[in-house]
């Protein structure tokens, strides 16, 4: 049997991680879905082995929520095999909670990196609070180190007319322990309505602008935009934009 490593640092937290089916799209490579759900979850790996869990921050009323995230592929992994997950927390930048990843193949080779920044709610009020309230824990300056990843930002898309797509409810199965439609789960929303030429085609980089929460029962209405090797995507919720996605192609 093997055994998979997991390591504790003052800034930073690193865990092995096979990947499997259900990581994997039809053609066995890693599913940006399952990417953006590893930004997720390392975060929270990383704060639980702080004694910083989910549950320990609600009861401060202090919890963090995606708001934006860039994921850069260096090489699109494959089914079966084993990455190492680093991440690191990277200060603020405004309102923003700073956390950056590095995932390496058993070869030593980087195939994914990411940033991604994070905003800090009160659950109960369900409102934004300054990363200067944050009394859980000393936040790192900086990580220290350079991640070859662009810095994520603003997503804006093409003033030309958007192409309806389509619309795609929140079910029951979407939820996370926050009560709306899980962070992960949005990059498999987004291939399942590109066209179908580029649903699989290399892609290069994914960005993603989380706007609004969604929850069951909604429905998510989307558009796209394409422009060269980049196709925009943004859904609607039921009153606003909930999202902005940028898919970069080969």
């Amino acid at each position: 049997m093997r055994q998979f490593e997991e390591h504790l640092y003052e800034v930073g937290y690193s865990r092995q991680r096979e990947l499997n089916f259900l990581d994997c799209d039809r053609n066995k490579q890693v599913r940006i879905g399952a990417l953006l759900s590893i930004l997720s979850i390392w975060g929270g790996y990383d704060y639980d082995a702080r004694g910083l869990t989910h549950e320990k921050l609600t009861e401060l009323r202090q919890v963090f929520l995606l708001s934006r995230a860039v994921i850069k592929l260096h090489r699109r992994p494959v089914n079966g095999e084993v990455l190492r997950v680093d991440t690191w927390e990277d200060g603020f930048r405004g309102p923003h909670f700073r956390r950056v990843y590095e995932m390496y193949d058993r070869n030593g080779t980087l195939c994914v990196s990411a940033k991604s920044d994070w905003l800090l709610v009160d659950p109960v009020l369900r409102k934004i609070a300054r990363p200067s309230s944050f009394t859980a824990r000393t936040v790192p300056a900086s990580c220290g180190r350079e991640i070859d990843c662009p810095e994520p930002k603003k997503i804006r898309p093409p003033s030309a007319a958007p192409e309806e797509l389509g619309s795609r409810p929140v079910y029951w199965s979407d939820l996370d322990g926050n009560g709306h439609l899980f962070s992960g789960n949005y990059g498999d929303i987004v291939w399942d309505f590109l066209p179908a030429d580029l649903q699989a085609r290399p892609v290069e980089m994914f960005a993603i602008n989380y706007s609004r929460e969604v929850t069951l029962g909604e429905r998510v209405r989307l558009t796209g935009r394409r422009t060269d090797n980049l196709y925009f995507m943004e859904g609607h919720g039921p009153a606003e934009l909930c999202f902005t996605a940028e898919c970069v192609f080969s």
